[in-house]
């Protein structure tokens, strides 16, 4: 049985997260990523796992190393699913400054 991981369970993960974070400045090995977390190589490992096969990080060989790449175009399409999400919370949030400014104004006025 083949399961899909779902992208928003992958960056539910603090580690996965930290694990972007870092790759967002440089391409890195899986030794590399593993220096900076307080696990075994190999949980660092399925962790990557779990990200390329949501396809937030792609892989390229170079020589006998494997480098991982943050995959900008789909952190991208993430975004954009969230974009309508931000929006509706930013009208929400705009009248509710509204509404406190009214409030604010009519107990000025009394």
């Amino acid at each position: 049985m083949d399961i899909r991981r779902d992208v928003f369970q992958a960056i539910a993960d603090p580690t996965r997260r930290a694990i972007l974070s870092l790759l967002i400045v440089q391409a890195m090995t899986p030794n590399g990523l593993a220096e900076y977390f307080d696990s075994t190589r190999q949980a660092v490992s399925k962790h990557i796992k779990v990200l390329t096969e949501c396809e937030l990080v792609r892989q390229e060989q170079s020589g006998r190393e494997i480098y991982y790449h943050l995959n900008v175009d789909k952190m991208k399409e993430i975004d954009n699913w969230l974009e309508q999400f931000r929006r509706i919370w930013e009208t929400r949030f705009n009248q509710l400054d509204n509404l406190l400014q009214s409030l604010k104004s009519e107990k000025n006025d009394k």
